[in-house]
């Protein structure tokens, strides 16, 4: 029963952490990067598609993705939908080929961005917290029902805090890369 609760409280944190790991790919930095339209949906015959199922997104160099999608009548959709969804990208259009420039970052957008992935890390911290939290009154819950020892529930609770801290640490190192990614000029 406790590995139940151990191996569910792993599976949850991970999921946090990847949770995160998708986030951070949203904000952007100087460099272009095809997961930074993963969030962009296209209208495709009335329905909402992200815009990898009707296009294909390249790296054409370091600053410039090139969108093709696979029907000439959806660029000027797709097109559309890249300066809908926000990103701070505008989009140009030659032939059946959509360009989208990365503009570079300034310092006050950098530090926007940071204060952004800041917050990010912080709510995966807090998601990692509360699923410890939960493992600990699940293996408190087993203990008052008489089905573990005191020292199997505080074996328990050393592995929970354990995995808690190999989790943050993950955080911790995937925001300072995702900083130092920032600051790059």
């Amino acid at each position: 029963m406790i590995n139940d609760i151990k191996k569910d409280t792993e599976t949850r944190m991970s999921k946090s952490v990847e949770s995160l790991q998708t986030a951070f790919h949203k904000i952007r930095t100087g460099r272009a990067h095809p997961s930074i339209l993963d969030a962009v949906r296209v209208e495709y015959y009335g329905s909402e598609m992200p815009i990898s199922q009707v296009a294909n997104v390249n790296v054409e160099d370091a600053r410039t993705l090139a969108v093709v999608p696979w029907e000439k009548a959806m660029v000027p959709k797709v097109e559309k939908a890249i300066m809908k969804a926000d990103l701070g990208l505008n989009p140009s259009t030659a032939g059946s080929v959509i360009r989208v420039p990365m503009p570079p970052l300034t310092e006050e957008t950098r530090k926007t961005y940071i204060k952004q992935a800041r917050s990010e890390a912080e709510q995966a911290r807090v998601a990692v917290r509360n699923i410890r939290r939960d493992a600990n009154n699940d293996a408190k819950g087993l203990l008052k029902s008489k089905e573990i020892s005191e020292d199997e529930e505080h074996q328990a609770q050393d592995d929970i805090q354990k995995l808690t801290d190999k989790y943050i640490a993950e955080i911790d190192q995937l925001l300072e890369q995702k900083e130092h990614d920032l600051m790059q000029v």
